[in-house]
């Protein structure tokens, strides 16, 4: 099964994890690290079911723009399900797209600051899609990134095991290796690589040290 296929299967499944206690908490540390401008156009990359949406249209405020990008049709449709249904305030300025989050269907309209939450460690090349986010965003836009790892914090050490299985359950069928070090060896290049395109870097640890939290404004690109 193929990775789209795999999140349109369990899109339902992956919609309560998203929102399971806590999670919350981790969707507004990150709308605080990108620090999207008032008014502006924020792009979610990997959105999934739109965790996301709420805590971004907030941070753009009643005049911004909240854009959506993820390849499952399934967890497409349920995150303009939940949209349709709940008819939030900031409904009509939320739009879900499918397309592919390392090259998304947006060239044509300016976006001002884009996040990436869980998508770097599913990607081959990551640093390359944050080299291409930070052209897309331009200089001064923002981007963030937030992905899961496991823990260095002694007291929760114990779960890293646990952090081990549950990642190995939600990871479509690669070969190359461990799954666990596969989507960290992905998340530190990709991390590293916004570490070098951007300036005023955020940096922040959360969930006992298994969140990571890194965004920044880009710098020129004739400076990378």
């Amino acid at each position: 099964m193929d990775a789209p296929a795999f999140y349109t299967a369990f899109a339902r499944l992956y919609d309560r994890l998203a929102r399971a206690p806590g999670v919350g908490r981790v969707r507004r540390r990150v709308a605080r690290a990108l620090a999207p401008p008032p008014g502006g156009t924020v792009l979610d990359l990997g959105c999934g079911t739109g965790g996301n949406a709420a805590p971004l249209c907030r941070a753009v405020g009643p005049t911004g723009r909240y854009v959506g990008v993820d390849f499952a049709a399934g967890v497409l449709r349920v995150a303009r399900r939940r949209l349709r249904r709940r008819q939030p305030p900031w409904r009509d300025r939320a739009t879900f797209l499918r397309g592919d989050a390392t090259r998304p269907p947006v060239d044509a309209e300016r976006v001002d600051a884009a996040c990436a939450t869980f998508l770097a460690g599913m990607l081959r090349e990551p640093a390359a899609a944050v080299r291409r986010w930070g052209r897309l965003v331009g200089a001064g836009g923002r981007l963030a990134l937030a992905n899961l790892e496991r823990t260095t914090a002694p007291l929760a050490r114990p779960l890293n095991p646990l952090f081990r299985v549950a990642v190995r359950a939600g990871s479509p069928g690669e070969a190359d290796g461990s799954p666990v070090e596969r989507l960290e060896r992905r998340v530190a290049a990709a991390h590293a690589e916004l570490d070098r395109i951007t300036t005023a870097t955020v940096r922040t640890r959360g969930a006992v040290g298994f969140l990571r939290v890194t965004a920044g404004s880009v710098r020129p690109p004739s400076a990378w």
